[in-house]
């Protein structure tokens, strides 16, 4: 089957959000003197913020009953850290008209609240490029499960064997091939040389690297 519509996810690969949100939850943590190391968090990069903070207070022992408060605050703060430092990463606008241009459906797929999209598109000024929006915010299971690809690709009334996904997390990798999608890796630098991104059916270094070439290895 040849490939027609292609799904990315959000942050870290459209948006260098991902200091952002390590920074807001690293200073949410503090709250309750804990400090992750860079290896720890990465370990839980792709997770809603719900689900990241369970598994970091389960963790460290922290009473869960003030997780509801943690996550508003975190939100709160990575939206504005957002708005104000994020810049768009390498290929963003290339990639999406590379696809416009190809004919293919566009969707995003996220485990990023709404609201915060709508300010990321809006940054990039990116809205128009897809056609439909899918969040895990108020799914019961967030990535690496792979309901929000599942609720894009039926929104996009899409084959999901002709679909492919970016992605820069393990865990939305995981969530894309569950989906049974072809996934294109996009790690962080300090991240790719990980052998766990050989579940990839690409890996690159940036949404730059992506072509001719590349989408018609993945098409064979």
């Amino acid at each position: 089957m040849q490939l027609n519509t292609v799904i990315f996810d959000m942050d870290g690969l459209l948006i260098d959000s991902e200091p952002c949100w390590q920074e807001a939850g690293m200073e949410t943590l503090l709250e309750f003197n804990v400090t992750l190391t860079p290896v720890q968090y990465h370990h839980t990069t792709g997770l809603r913020t719900r689900e990241w903070l369970d598994y970091w207070f389960t963790h460290f022992g922290i009473g869960k009953e003030t997780i509801p408060a943690a996550e508003a605050a975190l939100h709160k703060t990575v939206i504005e850290k957002i708005k104000t430092k994020a810049a768009p990463l390498p290929g963003v606008h290339e990639v999406l008209e590379y696809f416009k241009a190809k004919k293919f459906h566009i969707g995003l797929a996220t485990s990023s609240p709404l609201s915060l999209v709508q300010v990321v598109v809006d940054k990039l000024n990116i809205g128009s490029c897809f056609e439909t929006v899918a969040s895990a915010e108020h799914l019961p299971y967030g990535k690496p499960h792979p309901q929000v690809y599942m609720d894009c690709i039926r929104q996009l009334n899409a084959n999901p064997l002709e679909c492919l996904a970016f992605e820069d997390s393990f865990n939305g990798l995981i969530a894309a091939k569950a989906a049974r999608m072809k996934c294109v890796s996009i790690p962080v630098q300090d991240q790719a040389h990980l052998p766990k991104w050989g579940a990839a059916d690409l890996k690159l270094g940036s949404l730059l690297e992506f072509g001719d070439e590349q989408l018609s290895a993945l098409n064979k």
